[in-house]
């Protein structure tokens, strides 16, 4: 696992970045829209900001965080091995490809494998 970010589910993606851009001292490491989904987001520190209408953001409000991981595919197998359960399977994404696992606990995370590097 290479990072995990916290997920903010947000009405204005603009607004949100001034706020955390002075809290955290810092700019976005990570800024796309995800025409799919009808998202805007936005990696900022440990945070990742999902933006959208509250029907567009619905589907996704259950997901706690982001996982960034080197190997999608070991990954999937690992936490399938340890009794995880699938909820969306591997795809396409605008950044590489993802998954989204519910883990035994019932704690439900996207993971994802970024084409370029996050920092």
């Amino acid at each position: 696992m290479l990072k995990t970010f916290t997920r903010l589910y947000v009405k204005n993606i603009d607004s949100a970045l001034v706020f955390y851009e002075q809290l955290l001292n810092t700019k976005p490491s990570l800024r796309f829209t995800y025409p799919a989904a009808h998202l805007e987001l936005a990696g900022i520190g440990d945070f990742l900001l999902l933006a959208g209408s509250e029907e567009a953001l619905a589907s996704f409000r259950e997901t706690k965080a982001t996982c960034i991981v080197d190997s999608i595919l070991e990954f999937r197998t690992h936490l399938l091995n340890q009794g995880s359960e699938i909820i969306r399977d591997i795809r396409e994404v605008p950044t590489g490809k993802n998954m989204t696992i519910k883990h035994p606990d019932g704690t439900i995370i996207e993971y994802v494998e970024f084409k370029q590097e996050v920092k």
